[in-house]
């Protein structure tokens, strides 16, 4: 099976973006590059006719083409495999990946999964919970001024993508576990590790960022997440059942 890229399973992803002439050149960086799939979330102060004026008539068909979402984890719901921007380092972003070796990374998941490519809002980027989507974090190399302009981060990792895809590559990834997959699992993972006091209630997110991490490394496929969600399950029934049983006991020895 031939690895090259496959473009079409890479979306660009606009999180509050401020300024629509942004998202106008970010689609035109796109079409340069041949990405075409642009989603646009909760975009602030958004005018149509000063993003197709910036996209140009080249890539004006990007933006009217382009989906809208009320909310970041509606719109990566059905992405397998995402990647946020960050010009910030530490706390929750460890591990941080250049976009040459981003891109390498990608190529071979992107044959089978669909990617998404997270840029966050100009003036702070992306948020701790928005990071928390994030398969993998991405930083884009600068001197001492380390603030790009939108477009021009878009354009240097569609840049990378299109470049390192034009190689032949062995590798194969199968299809990962979507957003949606995910999001369920760990909603039931918080709720079963709290009850059984294994995390501290009182932040439990915080808690659960570690096991977030652990699974992103081993990059789950829906099946495996299945077999997570049937084992939180079963622990759910057992700690149920010992509870009817002790409440039982109690009740005859009365």
């Amino acid at each position: 099976m031939s690895g090259r890229v496959n473009l079409d399973n890479i979306s660009i992803v606009l999180n509050k973006p401020r300024y629509p002439e942004n998202i106008g050149s970010a689609a035109r960086a796109m079409r340069n590059m041949g990405i075409t799939n642009l989603i646009i979330v909760d975009p602030q102060n958004f005018d149509l006719h000063k993003a197709l004026k910036l996209a140009t008539h080249f890539a004006s068909d990007i933006i009217e083409k382009s989906k809208f979402y009320p909310d970041l984890k509606e719109a990566l719901a059905t992405f397998n495999y995402v990647v946020g921007t960050t010009a910030r380092l530490g706390g929750e972003r460890q591990v941080v990946y250049t976009p040459l070796k981003l891109a390498e990374k990608l190529i071979p998941i992107s044959v089978e999964n669909r990617i998404a490519l997270l840029f966050g809002p100009e003036d702070r980027g992306l948020s701790n919970e928005a990071v928390r989507y994030c398969h993998a974090l991405v930083n884009i190399p600068t001197t001492a001024f380390s603030s790009l302009n939108l477009a021009q981060a878009v354009m240097i990792l569609c840049y990378e993508i299109f470049t390192a895809g034009g190689k032949e590559k062995k590798e194969f990834t199968p299809r990962l576990a979507n957003r949606h997959e995910l999001d369920g699992m760990y909603d039931q993972l918080k709720d079963i590790l709290v009850r059984i006091s294994y995390i501290n209630s009182e932040n439990p997110d915080y808690w659960l960022n570690h096991f977030r991490r652990f699974f992103t490394r081993l990059q789950l496929r829906a099946k495996e997440v299945n077999i997570i969600r049937g084992l939180c399950r079963q622990v759910d029934w057992y700690g149920k059942k010992c509870y009817d049983d002790g409440k039982n006991e109690r009740t005859k020895s009365r």
